[in-house]
């Protein structure tokens, strides 16, 4: 495990430069023009990437399942909080009728290093409808299942576990002894496994897309994602027009891959 992932101040940080850098300037001309938008986001985590937008004046809602990570997103943004600019609900998002606890439908929704980590992906999907605006977006940002650290390894706690690439494509039954004899907790173990059964590639997320109303807007393949600028000091790079049109290969080299959808008219 990384010491940025112990540091949830500097992990704030990082999401926060991600969205204002990278995610803003991605969806910018695709925003409805109005002057302070409605933005939603589903597993907000500490808030950082909402912080990008509370401070051009939009008007934000973060949930989170993570009480203490929802704790944190409230200590982070407590002067957003007392100006009315974002709120927190720690609820799960498939619990909630927007129509009944939300005066407006929103014009943003982000989902960033989420999708990956959902069951049913597909009614998920589909029920992202309930909470948009007709002309609004969704962004999604997430690392294909198939990319080298697509299992999310680099959480382990044995330190050269975390840094192998690809092992979690192994099968589940040699994946889980790799992790076990590697002394893995079991709590670690089972959020691992879990991963490898929710992880998404890039085709099966654009079918279940296409397939329950939407459309694609717009999206950028990153060789190297955005983030890595502030966790290991490596620039942000696309991958390579070519490399990026090469389908199911495409998912072994892309690090993170940026989306935003519409609903069909």
């Amino acid at each position: 495990m990384y010491e940025f992932h112990k540091d949830k101040s500097r992990y704030f940080d990082m999401q926060y430069k991600t969205g204002r850098d990278y995610i803003l300037p991605f969806i910018t001309d695709l925003l409805p023009r109005r002057e302070q938008l409605h933005i939603l986001e589903i597993g907000c985590a500490e808030a950082g990437v909402l912080k990008a937008f509370t401070e051009l004046g939009h008007k934000c809602v973060g949930i989170e399942l993570s009480e203490w990570r929802t704790a944190l997103a409230k200590k982070y943004m407590q002067k957003e909080i007392r100006e009315g600019l974002i709120s927190f609900l720690n609820r799960d998002i498939l619990e909630i009728n927007p129509s009944e606890e939300f005066k407006d439908l929103f014009d943003v929704v982000i989902l960033k290093d989420v999708i990956e980590h959902i069951n049913n992906q597909e009614e998920f999907i589909k029920t992202l409808k309930k909470f948009i605006d007709p002309d609004g977006i969704v962004f999604f940002g997430f690392p294909p299942w198939y990319m080298p650290f697509g299992g999310h390894q680099q959480i382990a706690h044995n330190k050269w576990l975390s840094k192998l690439p690809y092992f979690h494509l192994l099968p589940k039954p040699v994946y889980k002894w790799v992790l076990k004899i590697a002394g893995e907790p079991d709590i670690k173990i089972q959020g691992l496994l879990e991963i490898k059964e929710t992880g998404i590639s890039i085709e099966r997320f654009e079918k279940i897309v296409k397939s329950s109303g939407w459309k694609i807007e717009k999206k950028k393949y990153w060789l190297f994602n955005p983030i890595y600028k502030w966790k290991f000091g490596v620039k942000a790079r696309r991958v390579f027009p070519l490399f990026s049109s090469i389908p199911f290969i495409r998912n072994f080299w892309t690090s993170a891959i940026y989306y935003a959808i519409k609903q069909r008219n």
